[in-house]
């Protein structure tokens, strides 16, 4: 038996409809691990902005039974959507299944990723020719994004909801990008302008010998 994880339930019916029952298929639900709500627990600043995650408290049960699933089956096919959101779900389960620490027990060499953009038989089949390891430059890509978004946007959408409306969300991209510009301005006007002049001028020496001499 092999075994499919996607993100949407929906999907998961559709796809073992296509593929008959040698196949199993769960679906995640979505994000299975997330940064914890206290900045101070999220990430470690100080060791380098290492991301803490943990275990979404909703997804608990789905986990254990992908776990109980991916213990009985011969492969693990990770199937979530081809974007940063989806590799980064792939790895998160990936590492939830196989970090013994994080109470994993399947094989890392078991478990493999796979992507369509269609929700058809022939696409998905077609995946199954191609499986692949997880795209860290992917994975890492929304990493940063969350990352940045909990340093600058998570902070920055208290302070909208405080003096603008309550419920607006400060753009995890644009706010950093933002604060890059307002910090490169900041500077731009603490600049001090100074005269300075260049001089030139040619001598000879005793020898008749001509020196050319500049300074500032």
């Amino acid at each position: 038996m092999k075994l499919i994880i996607v993100e949407s339930p929906s999907k998961a019916k559709t796809i073992s409809k296509y593929l008959g029952k040698d196949f199993r298929v769960l679906a995640s639900v979505g994000h299975v691990r997330d940064l914890p709500k206290s900045n101070k627990k999220a990430i470690d600043i100080e060791g380098g902005f290492i991301p803490h995650y943990e275990i979404v408290p909703k997804k608990a049960v789905i986990i254990d039974e992908i776990r109980r699933d991916a213990a009985k089956a011969d492969e693990v096919l990770i199937a979530t959507d081809p974007d940063r959101e989806g590799e980064a779900i792939a790895w998160h389960l990936q590492e939830l299944l196989t970090d013994k620490k994080l109470g994993g027990s399947t094989p890392k060499k078991e478990i493999k990723r796979i992507t369509y953009h269609e929700v058809t038989k022939e696409a998905v089949e077609e995946s199954l020719k191609h499986p692949r390891a997880i795209d860290e430059h992917l994975r890492e890509a929304q990493e940063a994004r969350r990352v940045l978004d909990r340093l600058v946007g998570y902070d920055l959408s208290g302070l909208i909801w405080k003096k603008v409306r309550y419920g607006l969300s400060a753009g995890r991209v644009q706010s950093p990008a933002l604060r890059i510009i307002m910090e490169r301005e900041r500077e731009i006007r603490a600049f001090k302008p100074e005269d300075y002049w260049a001089i030139e001028g040619y001598w000879k020496t005793e020898k008749s010998k001509e020196a050319k001499i500049q300074g500032t």
